[in-house]
């Protein structure tokens, strides 16, 4: 005779909290962070749309060469064509990049959750920031313009001058990307009010000449411009796809960063599992110049 199991016997007891309550609960906090702070990025460059693409996608960066150099020619005669052809300068590769870090269960014993767990997650999402930022510095460094000034101000003033000639026939609004190192420098003669986004910080119209970034990452002496409208943002959404489901990543209506929180019963710690591939990036690189600070030229 068949024996029949009461099944609620093995049942988990009602309201029992499980890690998918927690789990998710901390990763939608994470990640809203950090797609907060690109967002604001996003707006500081006046960035107004953010591409979604595959990753592994090519993204072409241009410039525009001028091939020949025509004489002139005498009246009634046939004018020479000039020849400007638009050619790829660089190509930059969306990849998705994954970080992980494990948390013991000894260690959120000794400290708590919200220091063993959450804060450094906060100290990993940071590092994926870095990274964004050094791969977007990376690029805007091999700007085809160039500029140079005895200081600060005169570089800036000689880049603003170069900006507003690739661009005669646009309406561009100049950024441009400088030295902690040169900022210290100028504050030592003058006070200005800076601004955060993204772990860096700005000033809005600086001299009335545009935004000027500031960051350790850039090279002392050497000052970046462009105008806002020559630079783009892609990124492979980490909300959907075979990646996202497969790994169960959660994310926010942006879809930039995607996280996971899982618990490892094998050696009773909690992994933390971080996938983003978001690219910052200049459409025309002869549209960046690229300015060097030179005392006494």
């Amino acid at each position: 005779m068949a024996k029949k199991f009461n099944l609620q016997l093995f049942a988990a007891e009602a309201n029992a909290t499980k890690s998918a309550d927690i789990e998710p609960a901390i990763s939608v906090d994470c990640v809203s962070k950090i797609s907060a702070n690109i967002n604001e990025l996003k707006e500081v460059l006046g960035i107004s749309e953010m591409e979604p693409m595959a990753a592994g996608t090519s993204i072409k960066i241009y410039k525009m060469e001028q091939t020949n150099t025509p004489a002139q020619v005498a009246e009634g005669e046939t004018i020479a064509l000039t020849k400007v052809t638009r050619k790829v300068a660089r190509t930059v590769e969306l990849v998705l990049k994954k970080y992980r870090r494990s948390t013991t269960a000894e260690a959120i014993q000794k400290t708590g959750k919200e220091i063993a767990v959450n804060k450094t997650d906060e100290k990993l999402l940071s590092g994926v920031q870095k990274e964004i930022k050094k791969s977007f510095y990376t690029v805007l460094a091999t700007g085809t313009g160039t500029a140079k000034g005895e200081t600060l101000q005169s570089t800036l003033s000689a880049i603003w001058g170069a900006l507003k000639k690739f661009y005669e026939d646009e309406d561009a609004t100049p950024v441009f990307f400088v030295s902690s190192d040169d900022v210290a420098d100028y504050l030592g003669q003058a006070q200005v009010s800076m601004q955060q986004a993204f772990g860096m910080s700005y000033i809005k119209d600086f001299l009335g000449l545009g935004t000027v970034i500031v960051s350790p990452s850039l090279e002392k002496g050497k000052v970046i411009g462009t105008a806002k409208e020559n630079l783009h943002c892609a990124y492979a959404p980490a909300n959907s796809g075979d990646v996202a489901t497969t790994f169960g990543l959660t994310s926010d209506s942006t879809g930039l960063v995607g996280m996971k929180h899982s618990a490892v019963d094998s050696n009773a710690s909690l992994d933390t599992l971080v996938m983003s591939g978001v690219v910052f990036y200049p459409e025309m690189l002869d549209g960046v110049i690229v300015g060097t600070i030179t005392p006494g030229v």
